[in-house]
């Protein structure tokens, strides 16, 4: 992680050897050499096919297990930190959005995101994730020709898929859309615009960790873009000559992101290795291909499922339910964070301890993990679910409503948090395709439980079918972990050890060693 950003360059040597220190306990504790990776970076089917040794320093020894626990730990509460702070600022823009505009433009401002969302992660073909992996794995090997290689290839082919999107997606909002819905209409084209620079922002981020700027790719996207948002949306509020609607949101998106693709470009520049440039770009591209599929189709499903209930409401025409239940979902996300930060951790570590075969150690990383997360999910919940009444009718009489979807949705990702990083242990032990299995079936699940329920109760209703459709997809992940790779459910393996050591008179608290 960089710890330089944004310091004076006479600081900087300094900082840099603070920064040094950070990666060398970072591989101490089994997080690699840069101690860039990400939640995304353990996804890459290809390179999850190359030895220990090919994403590690060739003098680095894996910890022993007992270590990885104190390891995993102690990281996770750091990145965990980090990424409150992003999401914060995040939640914030998004409450005063909802704040400013209304209910009925929220709804159209959450819908129209959502398929940006959606378009723009599908065309980045996966890169966001498998460029932290082949990036990190051809630097180790002093490949510099394929690291540039597999940089061009990437930001050529997903921009060019980001166009298309963007331009297949305004002829169909100009074609098929109703014009006496003025507002949908223009915030859908001004979506469609912003699809490619969603897609150049969230590759420049994975280009800055995967150089070794973990914290500092996080500023751009979770600090810049949304400071961004709320200034230049206050500034046109303030002068009195904008109204303040979904299409101003949509236009401030449009600014904040561009200036973001900007920036996360030029962070890249400054964190890539020296000499890169200078050499040649090698060509592996039928590897790099094969790493499109499942990557592709995880990325979309991932970011669909997650706003499945903002996208049935806006098809239902239920705008202003779609926006009562996008404020309920980004006041429940905050809950998901801590599975966030423990899977930042846990990824390398687990790809090491599977390239090496040691399959207890981890079920016991494994269990340790979901020790963590269901913690942190846990002790976030409890203080929300008391305040989110209070909290949310600050924002007036509309928005009061989206409580009940707020803690139906905050037990969900609590339920999520106590299964642990399922999808993660999947991608990182060669089961992609598997997981990617069961990304399907949770989409499935997650629209037509979101339909039944919006026809139901509402609001209220969809959230209940995205909790249950996120309960029944980390059951499914569950036995088929169970099954495929004897690691048994987090939790179940820590109650179980713990009754085991609690016999033989054993110390308990082995998940803290």
């Amino acid at each position: 992680m960089s710890v330089t950003c944004g310091l004076p360059r006479n600081d900087r040597r300094g900082s840099q050897s603070v920064e040094r220190k950070i990666i060398s306990k970072s591989s101490q504790t089994g997080a690699g050499p840069a101690g860039a990776r990400d939640i995304d970076d353990c996804s890459d089917p290809k390179l999850a096919r190359f030895p220990a040794a090919s994403v590690a320093p060739t003098n680095m020894v894996l910890p022993h297990k007992e270590d990885t626990g104190r390891g995993l730990g102690y990281a996770s509460i750091f990145a965990l930190l980090v990424y409150i702070g992003g999401a914060g600022l995040t939640s914030l823009a998004q409450l005063l959005i909802a704040r400013i505009v209304g209910s009925t433009s929220y709804g159209i401002y959450s819908y129209v995101l959502a398929w940006t969302s959606v378009l723009a992660y599908l065309a980045t073909l996966g890169f966001h994730v498998s460029l932290l992996r082949f990036v990190s794995a051809y630097s180790a090997k002093g490949r510099l020709d394929l690291v540039h290689g597999v940089i061009r290839f990437a930001l050529q082919r997903s921009l060019a898929a980001a166009t298309l999107f963007g331009i297949i997606g305004a002829a169909l909002v100009l074609f098929f859309s109703d014009s006496s819905h003025k507002e949908l209409q223009t915030s859908q084209l001004l979506g469609m615009a912003a699809v490619p620079l969603v897609t150049a922002y969230a590759l420049g981020a994975t280009l800055v960790r995967a150089f070794g700027g973990g914290v500092s790719a996080l500023m751009p996207e979770r600090i810049v873009r949304d400071g961004l948002l709320l200034t230049l949306l206050g500034m046109a509020v303030l002068s009195g000559s904008w109204t303040p609607n979904a299409p101003l949101v949509m236009q401030a998106v449009l600014a904040s992101s561009a200036i973001t693709v900007g920036l996360v470009f030029i962070m890249a520049a400054k964190f890539q290795p020296p000499g890169l440039r200078q050499v040649q770009p090698g060509d592996e591209s039928r590897e790099w291909w094969s790493a499109v599929p499942p990557m592709m189709l995880m990325a979309g499903l991932d970011v669909f499922i997650s706003r499945a209930g903002v996208m049935v409401l806006g098809w239902t025409h239920h705008i202003r339910e779609a926006g009562i239940f996008a404020l309920g979902l980004n006041v429940a996300l905050l809950v998901s964070l801590s599975l966030v930060a423990v899977s930042t951790m846990f990824a390398p570590t687990a790809a090491a301890l599977h390239a090496r075969g040691d399959r207890m150690a981890l079920q016991q990383l494994f269990s340790r993990a979901a020790l963590l997360s269901s913690g942190g999910a846990i002790a976030m919940a409890i203080p929300m679910l008391a305040i989110i009444e209070p909290l949310l009718s600050w924002f007036g009489g509309d928005f009061s409503t989206a409580a009940p979807v707020a803690r139906i949705l905050i037990l969900g990702y609590v339920f999520v948090a106590l299964c642990g990083p399922q999808m993660l242990l999947l991608m990182m032990t060669g089961n992609e395709w598997a997981a990617a299995a069961t990304m399907i079936a949770g989409a499935a699940a997650s629209i037509m439980g979101c339909a039944a329920g919006i026809a139901l109760y509402g609001a209220p209703g969809a959230a209940v079918g995205l909790a249950l459709a996120l309960a029944i997809w980390n059951v499914a992940m569950s036995i088929y972990i169970s099954k495929r790779l004897k690691i048994l459910p987090g939790l179940i393996f820590a109650l179980a050890s713990l009754r085991t050591r609690a016999v033989e008179g054993q110390p308990p608290h082995w998940f803290l060693r």
